[in-house]
């Protein structure tokens, strides 16, 4: 039997969603280890002067913990 942890983490890009998305789960399996899903809490954008700055997507990552 195996047990999970869901962490929070929040990520940013310049060029998508998606991008953030991406980044932020390469970045977390840099330091978690058996990831085995993420899904996207929240999103939001950073605008300035009327024009979309930055992408940023609160993830909750799920990854099994070690015995």
């Amino acid at each position: 039997m195996s047990v999970a942890k869901i962490v929070e983490i929040k990520s940013s890009s310049e060029k998508s969603f998606e991008h953030a998305v991406k980044t932020g789960i390469k970045r977390a399996s840099k330091t978690l280890d058996d990831i085995r899903g993420a899904w996207v809490a929240e999103q939001e954008v950073v605008v300035e002067n009327g024009e979309i700055k930055e992408y940023r997507v609160l993830l909750r990552v799920t990854f099994i913990l070690k015995d």
